[in-house]
């Protein structure tokens, strides 16, 4: 199994394809605003992880029912709503797919592909019990089932291998010890300015507003792309950093996310000034 997902990383015929769809995402859900509901900025938590709960509880609930006698009717229900969920949960994940890095896309077509099958399987599983042909709709649901279940196991290996839709700069943090650090002498930094500066070996982000100083983790929350190299602007009136690597933009006072493909906020640490010296720490 191990040498299968290496090899479906490494599998470059698939990237004509995964361009060409990427390009495709892309264009139709072109709104920023669009972008940003799909990939949970306004929940401050990846979206798509959240939808897929009912599909896929719906589902599974209709394969248990489907083993007991007299449960027809509910069974066909939570399939139909399960059929249903899908396709917003879909929409999402192609959404957080299309900013994702090359190896990722790859095994996110094929999760994308497993999950697609299972969905038509349930939509022909609904189609025969809304028929009468609840036995043909059972087998349906169960093939739908095991799909979902493979294109399923590509998404862990897609978060938790693959690090897609985590907090890149978190790791960060577990590099500092306890106690406070010396980041800059406060006079010395200019005003409305990114700066980055590295205690012990972290990069961190220090930008100074008049009398408000904040430090940020330097790499994004999305692919840890180094926002000391971004763009400075002001959203809502409010001083942001856009990352240079994939537009994702956050407020520098408290590290919140205002547009994505981030869906979590930017980690800052707190700070104080003593004898003139800007100091930080752990949160």
């Amino acid at each position: 199994m191990r040498a299968l997902l290496t090899r479906l990383e490494q599998a470059a015929v698939l990237d004509r394809a995964g361009d060409r769809l990427q390009r495709g995402v892309l264009a139709v859900l072109r709104p920023q605003r669009v972008r940003d509901v799909l990939h949970g900025v306004w929940l401050g938590h990846p979206l798509h992880p959240a939808l897929v709960q009912l599909p896929v509880g719906a589902w599974v609930s209709a394969a248990i029912l489907d083993l007991l006698p007299g449960q027809r009717r509910a069974a066909t229900a939570l399939v139909g709503v399960g059929t249903a969920a899908a396709l917003p949960a879909a929409l999402s994940g192609l959404n957080d797919w299309a900013s994702l890095a090359r190896e990722q896309r790859r095994v996110g077509m094929v999760h994308a592909i497993a999950n697609g099958v299972g969905v038509l399987l349930y939509g022909g599983s609904l189609a025969a019990r809304l028929a009468g042909l609840h036995a043909v709709g059972r087998t349906l649901g169960f093939a739908g089932l095991s799909a979902v279940s493979g294109g399923a196991f590509l998404g862990g290996h897609l978060a938790y291998k693959q690090a897609s839709a985590v907090n890149h700069g978190i790791p960060e943090l577990r590099q500092l010890s306890d106690g406070w650090y010396a980041v800059a002498d406060l006079a010395a930094l200019p005003e409305r300015t990114l700066h980055t500066r590295r205690i012990d070996e972290v990069s961190v982000l220090v930008y100074r507003n008049g009398d408000q100083v904040s430090v940020l983790l330097d790499r994004c929350a999305h692919q840890g792309g180094p926002l000391g190299e971004g763009e400075l602007v002001t959203v809502r009136g409010r001083d942001c950093v856009v990352c240079p690597w994939h537009g994702s933009t956050f407020q520098l006072g408290d590290g919140r996310v205002v547009h994505g493909p981030a869906a979590n906020d930017q980690q800052v640490l707190p700070t104080r000034v003593v004898g003139g010296v800007l100091q930080t720490r752990l949160p």
